[in-house]
């Protein structure tokens, strides 16, 4: 198999939605779904073009109140191009014989293409051949080719190459009793002979969007003049092509598009750039070309090769162009976020979560310059966190569990439950734990890229905000001499409060508590870090006394943790009280039990009785933090810590644990590559597969999963290859080598740029120049000063 190819040999109706998710090509500005051009929204087909930052509130009337939520827009359909022959019916699947089929990815290039030859109803055969990419290398471009080839007739036919902006919001079932309707219309016109043009406008964001196309015909390279007719309707408008076609002579129709916002830097208008940008492109080949080089130039940084598998590697290749298509250079300076299910479907709104902590490791070793710019989308975002904070009555910066447009909280007010079909409250805005994430994210970021301009003049604000808002929600208890946290979920989900009570949220979920005893040390030092003047200033500026800065100090050390049994940390304060889940029961009576939640409310029942979980939670420690660092933790908070706490914990969440969300494999697949490497390979295996084979039962069609696929990617990376950074000193310690014999990969430490290779039992880093003349290595409990264009091998 082609460790570069995602392709289908057959059309196969129930698989379209997934395949239309995974072949969307994007260059982290704008996305498309890899939906057939000729194809109209349906239950079969969806076209769906996405941009970062491409939000807009709606309001729906529900049981008599108004429910407002924010949405990530579908934005006009640039892929409109429908052939029919002879004045016949326009082509689709169903109306022909289809005599052979394939639909690729080509995950190098990320470009997507279709072959198709069939057998009309009167007999003529033909063959169609599409491609089409969005421009890696010129953010605000996308290219589309067709090549028909009239296999045993010559005859005419008409090619109609359109921009649909009529579209709504139609791609996630559960969210269609829910208003849809996010574009309004403003003008649409021929730019010249061979282009149009579209202009459309958000309803409320009030964001302006237009796309030019322009389509030109050839035939054996030369172009050909055709006959053209333009059409136009409210929100539409299109070209119809007529061309005569010779048998066994291709003709070729190349479609050039380009797209701009208002939300975009250095226009003039929209429009203006829209139209000035199609004249000026080249041909389809040309804009290839610049496409593939600047993919090219990605795989040199960010491909994780490993030589012994095809499998492993075309997926792990697959996951990171899904990465890169939502995060490139071009995101950098968009104002944008990393939405949970990419730039290529609806599910979640495109909602930013906290996916980010899975998403940023992967980037921080490659591309640290886009993390900086995306957590600059949180930076911005600072005083809106400020204010939910102020509003709940605490102090400093809680960020919201679902972000969008201006950070603040768009979780939704009910959720619909698809087993049941009723509207449930929704209570996970609780989950307070992502700015316990956002934390993390910005303090490994610095201490990954050493970039103490960022930490500075952004990210220790954002630090001590965060840290000022955990030391309010705490409180001090006498009784036990320790901080406690209450109404708060963690990362499981499933438990929205503690059964038989009424209070919102759960009391000293360990998780969040022994992160909170992390980040205010962390804080600390911080402080210590930054320079004098800048440090001055922070304070000054945020009013930060030395008294704050004791009660941080005190919190570190006491920090209240549950404990049950023999060692096992409670995941929150009477979940040891919880009943015992009959999982067997439920495996045989419904199969795939992921959503546990889902149909234990549909049966009257509550997720919140039982001893279970949706992810890791508590088990999230040892996936975040090596287990030094949680020995110092505990140490720190007066609890002891023994060499067996990992599996005990581990043998008593994992049973309970549904992994209702891909994100858990990842977890234990890291936590137990020591404890158990069959069984982490397994996980590790599951969650490589888990979108492409739409494992959580077609979830995938609406968004793939960003996280679960960033993250099989930093499994190799921190994971397998035990990669830490420790008092400044670059560590690895790896894992699985037969598995991963032959490993290449390529990361960037503090701005040196540096090789790796795992073979035949030693693992060999080569800096190369460009970076630090040095570089201090430490391979389990080998250490080297590794030079500069010169390889040190350690064994292992």
């Amino acid at each position: 198999m082609s460790t570069w190819t995602l392709a289908y040999d057959s059309f196969e109706p129930e698989q379209e939605g997934l395949r239309e998710a995974l072949t969307a090509t994007g260059n982290g500005y704008f996305c498309s779904r890899g939906t057939c051009e000729w194809a109209d929204a349906s239950d079969l087909h969806y076209p769906g073009t996405y941009l970062h930052g491409g939000f807009n509130r709606a309001t729906t009337m529900m049981a008599g109140r108004p429910v407002v939520n924010e949405d990530f827009v579908n934005l006009p359909n640039w892929l409109v191009m429908k052939l029919r022959i002879e004045g016949g019916p326009p082509f689709a699947l169903d109306a022909v014989e289809v005599l052979s089929y394939r639909h690729e990815l080509d995950i190098r290039a990320c470009v997507v293409s279709r072959i198709i030859r069939f057998r009309d109803g009167d007999g003529r055969e033909t063959t169609l051949e599409g491609r089409r990419f969005v421009s890696m290398a010129t953010p605000h471009v996308a290219a589309m080719e067709w090549t028909i080839t009239a296999e045993n007739w010559s005859g005419r036919a008409e090619i109609t190459s359109g921009l649909d902006g009529r579209v709504t919001n139609w791609g996630v079932a559960r969210y269609r009793e829910l208003e849809g309707q996010h574009l309004e219309p403003i003008d649409s016109r021929p730019v010249d002979e061979d282009s149009i043009s579209l202009l459309v406008r958000t309803n409320q964001s009030r964001i302006e969007v237009c796309q030019a196309a322009r389509t030109r015909v050839y035939r054996v390279g030369n172009e050909v003049k055709v006959a053209r007719a333009t059409h136009q309707e409210n929100g539409y408008i299109h070209q119809a092509l007529t061309l005569d076609l010779k048998e066994k002579t291709p003709l070729r129709v190349e479609k050039m598009v380009a797209f701009y916002t208002s939300r975009d830097k250095a226009i003039s208008e929209p429009r203006v750039n829209a139209e000035t940008t199609v004249r000026r492109l080249g041909t389809f080949e040309l804009a290839l070309e610049a496409h593939t080089l600047a993919w090219s130039h990605l795989w040199d940084t960010c491909d994780v090769q490993i030589p012994n598998d095809d499998r492993v590697q075309m997926l792990l290749r697959f996951h990171a162009s899904h990465i890169l298509q939502t995060c490139s250079t071009h995101t950098m300076d968009l104002d944008a976020g990393v939405p949970a299910r990419g730039l290529n479907g609806e599910a979640y709104r495109g909602h930013i979560f906290w996916d980010e902590l899975y998403i940023y490791p992967y980037l921080n070793f490659r591309l640290p310059e886009i993390t900086r710019g995306l957590l600059m989308y949180r930076y911005r975002r600072l005083d809106e966190a400020r204010e939910l904070a102020r509003e709940a009555g605490y102090r400093g910066a809680m960020y919201p569990w679902q972000s969008g447009s201006d950070g603040s909280e768009e979780t939704q007010v009910v959720h619909l439950n698809p087993k049941s079909g009723s509207w449930d409250p929704d209570l996970s805005h609780h989950q307070r734990h992502v700015s316990a994430a956002i934390f993390y994210n910005i303090w490994t970021y610095y201490d990954a890229s050493g970039d103490i301009e960022f930490l500075a003049d952004y990210g220790a604000e954002m630090l001590l905000e965060i840290a000022r808002f955990w030391a309010s929600i705490a409180h001090f208890n006498a009784d036990r001499g320790r901080y406690e946290i209450h109404g708060v979920m963690g990362p499981d989900e499933y438990h929205e409060m503690l059964h038989g009570s009424d209070e919102h949220g759960v009391r000293n979920n360990a998780y969040t508590n022994i992160m909170v005893a992390w980040i205010v040390e962390i804080a600390r030092q911080v402080l210590d870090i930054l320079p004098e003047d800048r440090r001055a200033a922070l304070r000054e500026m945020l009013n930060l006394t030395d008294d704050e800065i004791q009660v941080w100090t005190d919190m570190s050390y006491k920090m209240f943790v549950p404990f049950h049994g023999d060692g096992v940390i409670t995941q929150f304060e009477g979940y040891e009280t919880l009943e015992e889940l009959d999982w067997d029961g439920y495996r045989a009576k419904y199969g795939n039990i992921q959503r546990l939640d889902r149909i234990l409310k549909a049966e009257g029942d509550t997720p919140d009785r039982f001893k279970l979980a949706k992810q890791a939670d508590t088990l999230m420690l040892w996936y975040l933090f090596p287990e030094a660092d949680l020995e110092k933790l505990f140490g720190r908070l007066g609890y002891p810590y023994e060499s067996a706490m990992r599996d005990r914990n581990i043998n008593y969440y994992y049973p309970r644990t549904s992994h209702g969300s891909t994100l858990s494999l990842i977890v234990h697949a890291d936590i137990e590559r020591e404890q158990d490497p069959t069984a982490s390979w397994d996980m590790f295996m599951r969650a490589l597969e888990s979108d492409v084979g739409d494992i959580q039962g077609g979830t995938t069609k609406e968004g793939i999963h960003m996280g679960v696929m960033a993250g099989t990617l930093d499994l190799i990376q921190r994971g397998y290859l035990g990669t830490e950074i420790r008092d400044g000193v670059l560590c690895f310690d790896p894992q699985l080598t037969d598995r991963l014999d032959g490993l290449k990969l390529r990361m960037r430490f503090r701005g040196t740029p540096l090789d790796l290779h795992l073979k035949d039992g030693a693992l060999t880093v080569t800096p190369r120049h460009g970076g630090a003349p040095t570089l201090t290595v430490r391979v389990r409990n080998q250490e080297a000063e590794v030079h500069a264009g010169r390889s040190q091998s350690f064994r292992i």
